[in-house]
């Protein structure tokens, strides 16, 4: 069905939608290339929400007129008006001849539509060609489409023998300047990131992307607290910086909450029975703030919360070559792992070496009912 000259411009079209992997934050990564006569005469990608769509850039671009010509684009055209004009109607209007469609928009408010569309108009319309990498590069988007969650990854860091940090809690630094760069890529790449309050206790951090090489078009992930009991102190780092932190309480404090909210927080209570944040409810939260993906830099025993309740996708584990020793603080505390059977399996996707560490990338496999 498809032949190498389109493979070859829907690769190129994933490689442009890659581009607003850190600025494209809520809408999906999607790029576009448009050919005729067997030569590419426009391209372009979505670079921010509220810019113009892939498409729209890619006809702005095009060096002589579209009509006839084949588009390639690795999202599904929207049909609906919402920040931007529906896509359809230029790609109509423009009169071109065949759009190829790497994935269905899964949006409820497009799905379907747009391709039904281009039909009803007399363009041919075919789907599915590199789907999994359209996937793939809007993992986070299609989980908070048809799971009403944002896609979970949780960073770790560790020596090769699984600890995170000596006795006394001292752990700066494990990995190396390249692993840390690193993070910040994957920061940048994310909605918002979690992290406990005894890490703003104890380390003060500023959980935002800092990187000179990585260009967010000035935006920051949301920062997200978790603070059963509203402990953050007001005078906390990450509430000086640009952008927006959002402190995950369960207990009511109305003077610890007023004092957080003048020092620049967002409040909000995700109580569960026991008084801890109910995880799965602030996951739904962060979806309804349209967040797509989020990455988790918690200690050991929320990390192993999350985990145990399901919540993770995905583990980046990083591994420095070195050792701590038996009474150093160990990687992940998982509740309720009683046997084998309990265990957490993990599907190995990538590793590299960074610097002198080594990357896992690993997905949690689903676990049996």
């Amino acid at each position: 069905m498809f032949g190498a000259a389109d493979h070859r411009h829907m690769g190129q079209a994933l490689r442009l939608a890659s581009r607003g992997r850190y600025t494209s934050h809520p809408n999906p990564r999607v790029g576009c290339v448009i050919v005729n006569n067997g030569r590419v005469i426009g391209s372009g990608w979505h670079a921010m929400a509220g810019g113009p769509h892939a498409e729209i850039a890619a006809l702005n671009a095009c060096e002589t007129s579209a009509r006839g010509a084949t588009v390639y684009v690795t999202l599904e055209p929207c049909a609906h008006q919402g920040r931007t004009p529906p896509c359809v109607d230029a790609l109509i209007n423009a009169g071109v001849g065949h759009v190829v469609i790497a994935m269905q928009d899964p949006n409820p408010l497009v799905a379907g539509q747009g391709e039904a569309s281009l039909r009803n108009a007399g363009i041919k319309v075919s789907s599915g060609l590199m789907r999994d990498q359209a996937k793939s590069l809007n993992a986070g988007f299609v989980s908070r489409m048809e799971r009403g969650r944002p896609r979970a990854v949780l960073k770790l860091a560790a020596s090769m023998d699984g600890r995170t940090a000596m006795a006394n809690g001292e752990s700066k630094w494990i990995t190396a300047p390249p692993a840390r760069e690193d993070v910040q890529h994957l920061r940048a790449a994310s909605s918002a990131i979690i992290c406990g309050v005894g890490t703003v206790i104890a380390d003060d951090p500023s959980l935002n992307v800092r990187s000179p090489a990585i260009d967010t078009g000035g935006r920051q992930p949301l920062r997200v607290v978790v603070d059963s009991r509203l402990r953050v102190p007001p005078s906390s780092r990450l509430l000086t910086l640009p952008g927006t932190t959002l402190i995950a309480g369960a207990v009511s404090d109305i003077e610890r909450q007023q004092r957080l909210q003048q020092a620049g927080a967002q409040v909000e209570l995700f109580p569960n029975a026991a008084k801890k944040v109910d995880l799965g409810l602030l996951m739904d939260r962060l979806a309804e703030l349209e967040c797509n993906d989020v990455l988790v830099e918690t200690g050991s025993r929320l990390a192993g919360v999350f985990l145990g309740e399901g919540l993770i996708d995905e583990l980046v584990l990083y591994l420095a070559p070195q050792l701590l020793g038996s009474n150093a603080r160990g990687l992940v505390e998982v509740p309720g792992l009683e046997s084998l059977a309990d265990r957490v399996q993990l599907q190995l996707v990538d590793v590299r070496q960074v610097g002198p560490d080594l990357r896992i990338r690993a997905r949690v496999a689903a676990r049996d009912s």
